[in-house]
């Protein structure tokens, strides 16, 4: 089906939750006019529309081919890439100082939006690039920021993470991968990697001319465990001083995963020097590379939260379009009994009205996000806290939402929707690796609980929903979840257990975040003439709020009830 960009929900988005008239206020952001923003929100519009939407279908039905350590994209997909790249829209908000146009960070998240609901699979690849670019800006030296920041920054090459191996999923500390210093020859001062990464999405591709891995690893004598973790450049092919390419690096794409979805995006299993002459740079200090790939880690959380947005979109404007044409039935309360489309019954419009509103609400949620960060780019030290406690809201309730939102869609077109010709399922089946990767949605909630609710000893969750609750004395279902959530934070950081934080974290995560949504949706409500936002608002107060205020109860249930049966007794 043909997409249509939702425009003016985003520049509602950008305006009213991203505040962006008060960042184009500021010296760093002048250029942010609203003329700019218009021009941007609309332009990405037109390009994802023209070039990438059209190639969503055959990206899940061909995908990504894998031969002779090899990976390429179906037909049309490298001139889509290459016309991104030359019309600049990876640059958005890249450093002035490396080629990037040094805008918000809010309006790279609108083009990532927009190509990701035309896209989901193909957004990866950029997506994964802008998270190399921010490791490489807060964490490289100075020659590694001029050898490889103006390449990345505009797109022609392309950046990776690598930290997961066969032996260690999402405990990071137990990798092996290792980095040998080498001491003489043309790389003295660099390293000798040597490993496996699995589940590296764009490790290997055709679209870029290069790939800049950067690599988790450990050098000789390192410390046990995340302690002992260093993080180094591993170019596809080594980058001469001059910025030309040279000869091929030691690394090798071994294989790509079969998967539910996302089949355009390669997920590669990579090996590092095989033949002993894998050849690696040391980002930052010594076993200081956690911290190093957190910084790219937020990035990529705070555009997986992203993608639960895309994803929504796209199955919504399915959904909605196969219910305004679908003629079955007619109105059970008509006197006339003449068939109608089946947006005319009352359940169907129910599934539409709930798919918007929880898209327009993690939309809302994701400006507003954006908006902190930009803000804390600027100096501004509590919005930069506020934008960290964000972050797993956004990530794991925006992909919950993404699930949700494609699964109704299916449910809207009936029988169709289980049918892959119709393309409703291929949504469902892409949303459903967000809420696992870059941390699942569980490590989300245990990050909120654990470490983001310590912030200023419960002080920045607590001004949030304080914020919440005041403003929302009108929105009595919003202030009252804000008012619960605020309890339970208090509940948490006092006198709960660590087991019973960590047993009702996610329903606490899902009360913070749509009380957030739901204070943004009134916001936009507030500064929108469309009736239409006025109606999803209403809907998303009486409907979302008060099913997030009924996860108290779970929340606060403590770690009795989860141990009241033992192991063998509970999986039999």
């Amino acid at each position: 089906m043909d997409f249509t960009p939702p425009t003016a929900d985003q520049l509602l988005a950008i305006k009213v939750c991203a505040g962006i008239d008060q960042l184009a206020a500021h010296e760093r952001y002048g250029a942010a006019s609203a003329d700019t923003v218009e021009a941007i929100v609309e332009g990405i519009g037109a390009f994802a529309a023209g070039e990438w939407a059209p190639l969503n279908r055959i990206g899940d039905t061909v995908g990504a081919r894998w031969a002779d350590g090899a990976v390429t994209l179906p037909e049309g997909y490298r001139a889509a890439y290459r016309a991104f790249v030359e019309q600049g829209w990876n640059a958005i908000a890249g450093p002035t100082e490396f080629g990037g146009q040094g805008l918000p960070f809010t309006l790279a998240t609108c083009v990532l939006e927009t190509l990701g609901a035309a896209n989901m699979g193909f957004t990866l690849l950029p997506m994964l690039t802008v998270g190399a670019i921010e490791a490489l800006h807060h964490h490289g030296n100075e020659a590694q920021r001029a050898l490889y920041l103006p390449k990345l920054v505009s797109g022609e090459w392309s950046g990776t993470m690598n930290l997961t191996e066969p032996q260690a999923g999402s405990d990071v500390g137990a990798l092996r991968t290792t980095a040998t210093p080498i001491t003489e020859g043309p790389h003295a001062g660099k390293y000798r990697i040597a490993g496996t990464k699995i589940y590296i999405t764009f490790g290997e591709h055709d679209a870029a001319e290069n790939i800049i891995h950067l690599v988790l690893a450990r050098t000789p004598g390192a410390p046990a465990g995340s302690r002992g973790i260093s993080l180094f450049i591993v170019p596809k092919v080594h980058v001469e001083t001059d910025g030309s390419l040279g000869q091929p690096n030691d690394v090798r794409c071994v294989s790509i995963e079969h998967k539910l979805g996302i089949n355009v995006s390669p997920t590669c299993v990579m090996s590092y020097g095989d033949n002993g002459e894998c050849i690696g740079e040391m980002v930052g200090r010594e076993n200081g590379g956690l911290a190093a790939m957190f910084t790219m880690m937020n990035s990529a959380r705070i555009n997986v939260g992203s993608q639960g947005v895309q994803i929504a979109e796209r199955a919504l404007q399915q959904a909605a379009a196969y219910a305004r044409d679908r003629v079955q039935s007619a109105r059970a309360s008509s006197v006339d009994k003449t068939p109608v489309p089946i947006i005319e019954h009352p359940d169907v419009r129910r599934m539409i009205l709930r798919m918007r509103a929880l898209t327009e609400g993690a939309r809302a949620l994701l400006y507003y996000t954006a908006g902190q960060v930009d803000r804390g780019a600027l100096g501004d030290e509590a919005a930069g806290k506020r934008a960290e406690l964000l972050v797993p809201l956004l990530k794991a309730w925006g992909t919950d939402v993404g699930c949700e939102v494609a699964s109704l869609g299916i449910q809207v077109h009936g029988g169709m929707g289980f049918v892959e010709e119709t393309g409703a399922a291929q949504h469902y089946r892409d949303a459903r690796i967000a809420p696992i990767y870059e941390g699942t949605n569980g490590i989300q909630a245990a990050d909120l609980v654990t470490r983001k609710l310590g912030f200023d000893n419960g002080g920045v969750l607590q001004a949030l929903l304080a914020d919440i609750a005041g403003e929302m004395e009108d929105v009595p279902e919003v202030a009252a979840l804000a008012r619960d959530a605020a309890a339970i934070g208090q509940w948490m950081s006092t006198s709960a257990s660590l087991d019973d934080k960590l047993g009702g974290s996610v329903p606490f995560l899902t009360m913070c975040a749509v009380a957030v949504a739901g204070w943004q949706l009134a916001r936009q409500a507030r500064a929108s003439a469309d009736p239409a936002k006025t109606a999803v608002t209403k809907f998303f107060n009486r409907t979302i709020a008060p099913e997030a205020r009924g996860l108290g109860a779970a929340a606060m249930a403590g770690e009795e009830l989860l141990y009241e049966l033992d192991s063998a007794a509970l999986v039999g």
